[in-house]
């Protein structure tokens, strides 16, 4: 199918090839297993030139599967069949195009805090929690859901002190034990440029949206966890997180432990702005957990045992020390053995 050159600028040759790429590798690595459709999705946009010189028009930025996916399903594409998906959305393109334009994946994955809690519940004493790229803030709650941690040995729960939550996290533990207890968290806050209101409909629709279409339990997840802020409703500074972070950071509590962290956050940030949060979190006293694409801090990767694979994986990070491989959306936690 060709397109007139007059209705819209060519994309480089190069810019479709990456978009190739790019959803060649999403398909290979980040949905094989974990999301039939979008597999099959992102597989077939690779072989598609007409597709990928489409998406190729986008901002770099933009052209993330998740984002293009998502756009698409937010306005009722039909994602189960590649033909109807692409037909439809060549179609609506000119719809299309103004969602993923102006959303971002600020997805909020609140499983998350059950790869983090094995480093929080270590910690003796009050915390305070602040999150860099926030999102809507589910992360910000740790201590107000319930845990089902399951290793070789068997299933451990662990549920708030006021009674088992709605949201249940269940996780997965290899090399390590379950954790025993929740946190005790004083005190919350996050930042993001763009911090999402859970509570209103259209913002927990494009978050529905953003989940993977077989992940039921992710989706109504949103909800629980959402009715959870409501109770007590987060602080949110609306702001660039290497603008913010310092001055955020002083108004925790100070008798507590102020705790700093980021989940799937730093990656959307070039080198420079990477190395600058690093410098900044390091002169503040705090306790830095990253939980990230491996390639987001190449150094640390280096420090990982020879021959660990982490290919779809996050490596969580506690003060630059790699410390687990963990799910991306939270199901499950890999501790990497401690060198001698």
């Amino acid at each position: 199918m060709s397109h007139n050159a007059t209705d819209r600028p060519a994309a480089a040759p190069s810019s479709s090839a990456d978009v190739a790429r790019l959803y060649a590798r999403f398909a290979a690595v980040e949905a094989e297993g974990v999301s039939p459709t979008y597999e099959e999705l992102a597989s077939r946009v690779s072989e598609d030139d007409t597709i990928c010189d489409r998406i190729a028009e986008l901002p770099p930025s933009k052209r993330q599967p998740n984002l293009v996916f998502a756009a698409s399903r937010h306005l009722g594409a039909p994602v189960s069949d590649y033909r109807q998906w692409r037909k439809w959305l060549l179609e609506r393109w000119a719809l299309v195009l103004p969602v993923i334009l102006e959303r971002a994946t600020q997805t909020n994955e609140a499983a998350r805090c059950a790869t983090l809690l094995p480093i929080l519940a270590a910690i003796e004493g009050p915390i305070a929690l602040l999150e860099v790229g926030s999102s809507a803030g589910f992360c910000l709650y740790p201590d107000r859901y319930s845990y089902r941690y399951n290793t070789s040995s068997g299933s451990t729960r662990l549920d708030p002190k006021n009674g088992p939550s709605k949201v249940v996290l269940e996780c997965e533990l290899r090399q390590a034990a379950a954790p025993t207890r929740l946190p005790q968290i004083v005190w919350r806050a996050g930042i993001d440029r763009n911090p999402l209101d859970a509570t209103d409909p259209d913002t927990r629709s494009w978050l529905e949206s953003l989940v993977w279409p077989e992940h039921h339990d992710r989706r109504e997840r949103i909800a629980q966890a959402a009715a959870v802020l409501a109770q007590e409703p987060p602080l949110l500074v609306t702001a660039d997180l290497n603008e913010a972070l310092s001055e955020a950071a002083t108004a925790a509590p100070p008798e507590a432990r102020l705790v700093v962290f980021h989940s799937a956050v730093l990656a959307y940030l070039p080198a420079e702005q990477r190395a600058r949060f690093r410098h900044t979190v390091h002169d503040l006293d705090c306790t830095w957990i990253s939980n990230e694409a491996p390639a987001v801090f190449p150094d640390i990767t280096a420090e990982l045992p020879e021959g660990t694979g982490t290919e779809g994986r996050f490596l969580l990070a506690v003060d630059g020390i790699p410390t687990a491989l963990t799910s991306p959306h939270g199901r499950s936690y890999a501790a990497i053995p401690t060198r001698s």
